[in-house]
């Protein structure tokens, strides 16, 4: 009997091994906009070399959740949530995630823009670069800009931006642009988006989509993959609340095409929410690692 008894309990101690591995989901690389806990960040009070319970908390709880990486949103006069960026860097890693990229931008003044002359703003550029590199960036991302009034003044941008993205790609990084639904408006006949993706340069400018607006702005994002394919390194995956919930977008479409579009990463932005907001951003990562459609990683 003891030694039934003996038996009984191994074989119920090798099954936990077993049984835990079949419950674990799988991992897949998706990173998340930092925008999406802005309630939790916002609060965070990282001064004089301090680093603050709250922000590192939050930092382990998407680790934890099974987020992979970051995007940064809060880059001010050369520090990420009031943290240099060594220190940025080793809060994000210590907690398990990696740093990917970042959200940040500089509009060109009215005397620049009537000029064509933008040098003046490269330095501010020259000095927000030397910090995301050595954040570790990856990407650095114009979030968004102001509807110009003439095709001339757009031609303008896209010139600066051609620019921003030759310094951004000397230091091994790359520079792109957020799209939101106005973009989509047309400037003298042209839509404003597809002059963009005409007159900046592939080697120095791609373009995060974020499907949600262009499906707002009553586009196609794969239409837009057909007709610019490759121009799309990194999708910005977010819905009307938690990714997936609406129905509003197609996102099986949107990944099944994903090679067309040039992807290489997945960002997660969540900005409105119909749960707890630590509770959206988990049940918003669990739609993508459960979705068939998306793959464990782009980056290869």
């Amino acid at each position: 009997m003891k030694h039934r008894t003996y038996l009984c309990a191994v074989a119920m101690l090798l099954a936990i091994p077993f049984t835990a591995m079949a419950q674990k989901k799988a991992t897949k690389d998706v990173s998340i906009q930092l925008y999406s806990v802005r309630n939790v960040l916002n609060k965070i009070d990282n001064k004089d070399g301090k680093c603050d319970p709250a922000y590192t908390a939050m930092l382990k709880s998407l680790a934890n959740m099974g987020y992979t990486g970051v995007e940064a949103a809060n880059y001010q006069d050369g520090k990420f949530y009031n943290r240099t960026p060594q220190q940025f860097k080793k809060d994000v890693e210590t907690a398990g995630m990696k740093v990917l990229s970042s959200h940040t931008s500089k509009g060109l003044s009215d005397e620049e823009l009537a000029s064509g002359d933008f040098s003046e703003s490269m330095k501010w550029w020259d000095q927000c670069i030397a910090a995301h590199k050595a954040a570790g960036m990856l990407y650095i991302v114009c979030p968004s800009m102001r509807t110009p009034n003439t095709l001339k003044d757009l031609g303008t941008y896209c010139a600066y931006y051609n620019e921003i993205g030759k310094r951004c790609k000397a230091q091994g990084m790359a520079f792109g642009y957020h799209n939101h639904s106005f973009e989509f408006q047309k400037i003298e006949g042209k839509v404003m988006y597809d002059y963009m993706i005409e007159n900046t340069n592939p080697e120095y400018v791609f373009f995060q989509m974020d499907v949600y607006w262009v499906v707002r702005g009553q586009q196609s994002p794969v239409d837009y993959f057909t007709k610019y394919p490759g121009r799309f390194a990194v999708y910005h995956i977010k819905d009307h609340r938690e990714i997936g919930q609406s129905g509003m977008v197609g996102f099986d479409a949107i990944f099944k095409n994903a090679k067309k579009a040039g992807l290489k990463h997945i960002i997660a932005e969540i900005e409105e929410y119909s749960m707890p907001l630590e509770e959206s951003v988990k049940t918003s990562l669990e739609y993508l690692l459960d979705a068939p459609f998306v793959k464990d990683s782009y980056a290869k």
